[in-house]
């Protein structure tokens, strides 16, 4: 691989990770982070599968030391950027991506925030398996409709398509 293409990838991943960290506590409905989700989907297209990832733990870890949010910042990104990315991976459109997130945040992500935040807290108290799912699958569809309208317009700019082509293909 070009040492230009390494460079690039670097700093697109690096810019995606802190517009996440920068846009995420400002839009913020109170248990809901919908631009987290909004970056999930961009990164799922985008980025692909692996990136995406690494974006997601990156900005949930920064999130969690620089902002005090607990470990839900982990466990909805990671799901949701791996699905975002998978799905597009596999369907080649963004509509699966949005799925992809859906999926991996609002149901996957929600679920294994349980047991993940009864081990953060030590306390069992008033905890059920889908206490965050309402609030997960909110987000996601909140995200999903400010993505789509991104990247609608996105897609319409060849630095963006360029961009695109050299994580994805």
């Amino acid at each position: 691989m070009n040492k230009n293409v390494k460079l690039t990838k670097i700093m697109v991943v690096t810019i995606m990770i802190a517009l996440d960290i920068v846009l995420s506590p400002i839009f913020r409905i109170e248990g809901m982070a919908p631009m987290s989700s909004v970056m999930n989907i961009i990164a799922g297209v985008i980025l692909g599968p692996v990136y995406a990832v690494v974006m997601a733990v990156v900005t949930g870890i920064i999130r969690m030391l620089m902002l005090g949010i607990p470990p839900l910042a982990l466990t909805g990104s990671f799901f949701g950027a791996f699905g975002a990315g998978i799905l597009y991976k596999y369907g080649r459109n963004m509509y699966w991506s949005m799925f992809g997130e859906f999926l991996g945040t609002g149901i996957i992500g929600s679920l294994i925030s349980v047991p993940v935040m009864v081990w953060f807290t030590g306390q069992q108290q008033n905890l059920y398996w889908f206490v965050y799912t309402p609030r997960f699958v909110g987000a996601t569809i909140i995200g999903s409709v400010i993505a789509y309208f991104a990247l609608v317009n996105l897609l319409k700019v060849n630095s963006f398509k360029e961009i695109q082509g050299m994580f994805v293909g």
